[in-house]
């Protein structure tokens, strides 16, 4: 069994691998992964007899946390296409940014999103209106997708209720016997937004340049029809507060079962409906309600078995992902980082944004990041001199901030972006991993302008 540096190489080895082999050889994804997956489970894992578990484990993990979810989301998506109320969406807000701007529509309405929902869940919500945003105002699919992912992940890195950002708070606080200021740090994580968020914005607008996504509009007058012919297909279609109720609805539940529970208390039903799946479902239900409001209720059962057909890949990519993750996650390569985390200390706001980068590039979850770090830098914080509220809130943003990068193919978000932005897997890691970088860097020197007046 392999541990410590060793094991260190062999993992950027096989990244590496996995990469060449999904981008350069064409090696379907799901195979890449699970069998870059098995090499390393089983030159890190000593009893070789738990292996098949650990697999089950991490491919059944993905499903329990966001399988469902996924399906609700493109099932609600759709229903929106179907009746129009994506492209009702899409006229709103263009009236409220212009049309010469949906980059940045999306950036800021993926950031507040995210705030009470997971950035994968919002994602899949928000993908109809983008799509529509790209058909509306003929700007880049690849922009407009990079401008919602990083939205999303900034203030799913950094600020409550978001559990990751929640959970290194409570264990930061309490380990230099501080009360939790929850409202402190979201000020600061708001605050250290707004580089990575210019960054993000940049960024899209640059690679939309670049890379081009399947769903690209097109100038062919056959396959381009005007957005106003398009529009007169529907027939009416529905106001606008109907055409967001869908994703609203969902949203608005989730951010109250969210700030109830940061209140310290709960309502039962509040926060069963607040649930990301029940959510969804509800998003689902007044989806249906506007397609039979459409005339369109017998087109039920081919949009749903469509969504199954088109999510099915996208789950199963993801699933092994989830595999890779719990490979690495059952090895000694996060034992090796924690022992190794004191020669990081002298690095200041740069030794918990180091350590956060190590752990999500290695395992994937942006959650796990921020939760171990924050386990590993809290009986370092007196030592250190970060015994102030402020200096808490700045080291819940940093690790944030480090959780960013970099999100490649053992994380789920980023085959969430990449299939429902309809790219190619080479285009992810030109798109969502370098994008994650730029803003993961934009964010800890935003973290490290304010701790100079802090």
């Amino acid at each position: 069994m392999l541990t410590g540096v060793p094991l260190l190489i062999v993992f950027v080895l096989a990244v590496a691998l996995m990469i060449v082999a999904i981008s350069k050889w064409k090696v379907h994804p799901f195979l890449s992964i699970m069998g870059v997956s098995l090499i390393l489970a089983l030159l890190s894992i000593e009893d070789i007899t738990t292996i098949p578990t650990i697999i089950g484990a991490g491919f059944s993990g993905t499903f329990t946390s966001i399988g469902i979810v996924i399906i609700l989301g493109a099932l609600v998506g759709i229903l929106l296409e179907k009746t129009g109320a994506a492209l009702k969406m899409a006229d709103c807000v263009v009236k409220l940014v212009g049309k010469n701007h949906p980059e940045a529509a999306m950036v800021i309405m993926g950031w507040i999103v995210s705030i009470p929902v997971f950035c994968d869940s919002g994602f899949v919500v928000l993908n109809p209106i983008r799509k529509s945003l790209v058909q509306r105002t003929r700007k880049s699919s690849v922009a407009c997708t990079v401008a919602l992912s990083m939205g999303l992940y900034i203030s799913h890195c950094f600020i409550p209720p978001t559990p990751g950002p929640i959970a290194a708070a409570n264990t930061l606080y309490q380990g230099v016997g501080l009360e939790v200021n929850l409202l402190l740090v979201m000020g600061i994580g708001a605050l250290c937004s707004i580089l990575p968020l210019i960054a993000g914005y940049i960024f899209a607008l640059l690679i939309g340049k670049k890379v081009k996504a399947a769903d690209e509009p097109t100038n062919d007058a056959v396959v381009g029809q005007s957005y106003e012919e398009l529009v007169a297909s529907y027939g009416k279609l529905p106001n606008g507060f109907a055409a967001f109720a869908p994703i609203l609805v969902p949203i608005i539940l989730m951010g109250l079962s969210c700030a109830l529970s940061m209140a310290g208390t709960s309502i039962a039903v509040i926060t069963f409906l607040g649930t990301p799946i029940i959510a969804l479902a509800v998003g689902v239900i007044i989806g249906l309600i506007l397609l039979l409001a459409a005339k369109k209720g017998n087109e039920f059962y081919d949009l749903t078995n469509e969504t199954l057909k088109t999510t099915g890949p996208i789950l199963f990519v993801t699933a092994a992902g989830g595999v890779l993750g719990k490979v690495i996650a059952s090895g000694d390569l996060i034992n090796f980082i924690k022992d190794n985390a004191t020669a990081l200390q002298v690095l200041g706001y740069l030794f918990p944004f180091l350590l956060a980068a190590l752990l999500k590039t290695a395992q994937g979850s942006s959650t796990v990041a921020i939760t171990t770090s924050a386990g590993i830098v809290a009986p370092l914080m007196a030592t250190l001199g970060w015994t102030s509220p402020i200096q808490a809130a700045l080291l819940v943003v940093s690790i944030g901030a480090g959780a960013m990068v970099v999100s490649h193919a053992n994380d789920s978000y980023f085959w969430v972006v990449t299939n429902f932005g309809e790219m190619k897997a080479e285009d992810g890691y030109k798109t969502q991993t370098l994008g994650t970088l730029v803003i993961g860097i934009a964010a800890i020197i935003n973290v490290l302008i304010v701790s100079i007046f802090a």
